[in-house]
């Protein structure tokens, strides 16, 4: 279960402070992640769009989609705004 942090809405300023929330947010997840066998990191961003790539253990896992939920209810709740987060199977095809 991920646990809920206490910082909210930073609305970024600019995109750079935007990408860092990005970031921050999935590397606060991912020692879960990991200490299961998994990973999550970030491929892309296109606009509203967060492509991630879920690795190891969260391949498989039935209960990978909760996750990704749960890391996008955390995305939106710190940016201020809707985004999708989207799983890609191959990171390299999806940075192209």
């Amino acid at each position: 279960m991920l646990v809920e942090p206490k910082q909210r809405k930073q609305r970024p300023e600019t995109e750079t402070d935007r990408e860092q929330i990005i970031q921050a947010v999935i590397e606060e997840i991912r020692p879960n992640l990991q200490r299961d066998g998994g990973d999550c990191q970030l491929v892309k961003i296109d606009g509203n769009k967060i492509m991630v790539n879920l690795t190891g253990a969260c391949v498989f896992c039935k209960l990978s989609s909760f996750t990704l939920e749960g890391i996008q209810a955390r995305l939106v709740e710190r940016l201020g705004e809707f985004v999708r987060l989207i799983p890609v199977a191959d990171a390299a095809k999806a940075r192209h």
